[in-house]
């Protein structure tokens, strides 16, 4: 199975940390979207979409769309799981079922993250050239996380 994993200490509490993940606001600033409904509670609704990127990959076409997933365990300021996990391209077929959990400990330090995306399809290609750009995305997205919290007034 294909899978991101993806660590970092940030400067803040563990319940802040996890709830940048779910506050539309919070989405808006670090991870660039603009629309979501993330509800932190077992059941909940995991929904976030982006505007289509004027960039076209060879495989995935425009970047951007919806990733939706269903939350199947939230435990406040310490952990949460999205199951059935889609991404919704703007051009083609969506991509999924995906997996992606974050667990928070805290360090002297801060909290330290760990993130975990994973799910993958071995015979389609799109699924390998998810892999390879959301990777990026993903590195670039948690940076940006870490400094929205570590920066906020």
């Amino acid at each position: 199975m294909r899978e991101f994993v993806h660590s970092l200490l940030i400067k803040a509490p563990p319940a802040a940390v996890l709830e940048a993940f779910f506050d539309a606001e919070a989405l808006a600033t670090w991870w660039d979207v603009s629309r979501s409904v993330c509800v932190p509670r077992p059941f909940g609704s995991f929904a976030v979409e982006w505007e289509p990127t004027e960039w076209r990959d060879d495989l995935l076409g425009r970047l951007g769309g919806v990733f939706h997933g269903t939350v199947v365990e939230f435990t406040p300021g310490r952990e949460f799981f999205v199951a059935d996990l889609y991404w919704q391209p703007p051009d083609g077929d969506s991509i999924g079922p995906m997996a992606l959990e974050a667990r928070c400990s805290q360090e002297l330090a801060g909290t330290l993250l760990h993130v975990r995306q994973s799910g993958h399809d071995e015979a389609n290609q799109r699924w390998t050239r998810y892999y390879d750009v959301m990777s990026n995305g993903w590195i670039t997205a948690l940076h940006g996380l870490k400094k929205y919290l570590e920066h906020r007034g």
